[in-house]
């Protein structure tokens, strides 16, 4: 297998930055600072300011072309994976999740990679999971105190933790499984922690192994992910797991050889980040939504009882609109492209703005609302609905996301009444690379 290499931004010429959209003046350092902790604000202030095509420049990533017309997002999702790479613009993740990572992989090594991840994502494997997800999310919510506040956000991370120790690792309740899980969940504590995320700006990804936080904890995480891996090659029953460890042990390359050691550390990481702390958050804020909207929660409870699952999907989408946790998608040209009327350089990042999309009035009216129905009747659109970015990049899980959501929701409103802590909405907090609810999601259940 041929792994990822990192490929520095180009520094452009002048010549080529005169062909640029406009974009805010203020020097790379402040961009990226004000990035980091104030995404959001950024992109509706350039967006006021400079249209539906602007640029910013952040350090280490070199020059984004930042994009809000749906016609420009399906230029971009539907063009040639040689020319639009997505592994190159997350080169920032490749510390984290290892050079085989599918998230870091272009052309033929990622399509590689995507067809042995593919099966357990869809049809009747991942309906398997259901009752799994549905016995842990149960026990969990049981848990959760009464009549006092309660952060969401962190009990979810908990359900999320345990879906993926059981249906990806493939593992038990033990003492080596609580070893696992804690080393895991310290790990994860790291990659979210908001004052990560500017330091890694400003050092780059090649630097931010050598930090000794992040190095003790991503070693320990090795140590014990190759530890599963070993002991599941020895097993005698792989056969008649469903786990998705042990079907990536059983996978074969197109030349009959097996994934590598490296391979299967990197992917199951990736899916670990990729699917806790994203499905965590999504959680949290479709329940800190719906507690301010009672007739919406009364609704979806009373359809949930009844058997129906449309406003259930509604609610889930809606939330994934109104709140999605990743605000960008970035693909790195590797040959000039016309955009936006734009004659953009090779080594220029574009990148769609989910949250600019989500927003836009012309394609939801009231954008600033929660609202599910909007979704009964006008499924979300290809290139207006982009929580898990599209293509042939579309993240790999968010089938499984969404029928995890759906479990864990219908689990949950089925046993609990819920009501908002504090009668304000939670404003959102951006942690590392993902954006939270300010107070964790806090209510109280009854």
């Amino acid at each position: 297998m041929e792994a990822a290499t990192t490929t520095a931004p180009h520094t452009l010429s002048r010549q080529a930055e005169r062909r640029l959209p406009p974009g805010p003046p203020l020097p790379r350092p402040l961009q990226t600072a004000i990035w980091s902790r104030q995404a959001r604000r950024m992109l509706f202030a350039c967006q006021d300011r400079y249209g539906d095509v602007f640029r910013l420049k952040i350090a280490y990533e070199g020059t984004w072309v930042m994009l809000a017309d749906p016609d420009a997002v399906k230029q971009v999702f539907t063009g040639d994976p040689r020319v639009f790479h997505a592994g190159e613009g997350n080169q920032i993740l490749a510390p984290v999740l290892g050079r085989n990572s599918l998230l870091v992989l272009d052309e033929k090594p990622h399509m590689t990679q995507r067809r042995l991840l593919l099966p357990p994502f869809h049809g009747e494997r991942m309906q398997a999971y259901g009752e799994t997800m549905a016995e842990i999310a149960a026990a969990e919510i049981e848990s959760w105190p009464s009549s006092t506040p309660c952060e969401l956000r962190p009990r979810m991370q908990a359900i999320t933790l345990d879906i993926i120790l059981r249906t990806v690792f493939g593992v038990g309740e033990g003492e080596k499984t609580a070893e696992l899980r804690a080393a895991l969940r310290d790990f994860l504590d790291l990659t979210t922690n908001p004052a990560l995320l500017l330091p890694l700006l400003f050092v780059g990804p090649d630097r931010v192994r050598s930090f000794g936080p992040f190095r003790r904890r991503i070693e320990r995480v090795d140590r014990l992910i190759h530890r599963e891996i070993a002991e599941r090659r020895r097993a005698g029953d792989l056969e008649q797991r469903n786990d998705i460890l042990s079907l990536l042990v059983g996978a074969r390359h197109e030349d009959g050889s097996p994934m590598r050691d490296e391979e299967m550390r990197d992917e199951l990481l990736t899916l670990l980040v990729a699917g806790h702390e994203t499905t965590a958050t999504s959680l949290a804020w479709a329940v800190e939504r719906l507690s301010r909207h009672p007739e919406k929660l009364d609704r979806l409870r009373a359809e949930v009882k009844a058997g129906a699952e449309d406003y259930l999907t509604a609610t889930i989408q809606e939330t994934l609109r109104l709140r999605p946790v990743i605000s960008i998608v970035i693909r790195r040209l590797t040959e000039p492209v016309e955009i936006g009327g734009y004659e953009l350089p090779a080594g220029v990042s574009v990148t769609p703005s989910v949250y600019l999309v989500h927003r836009n009035p012309e394609i939801y009216p009231e954008p600033e609302a929660f609202r599910p129905e909007r979704f009964l009747d006008n499924p979300p659109g290809t290139y207006t609905w982009i929580p898990f970015g599209g293509g042939v990049r579309r993240c790999l899980g968010a089938s499984f996301a969404q029928f995890e959501m759906a479990v864990v929701l219908r689990e949950l409103v089925k046993r609990r009444e819920i009501r908002p802590a504090n009668p304000r909405p939670e404003r959102i907090f951006r942690r590392a690379i993902t954006e939270t609810p300010r107070h964790n999601a806090s209510v109280i259940l009854s």
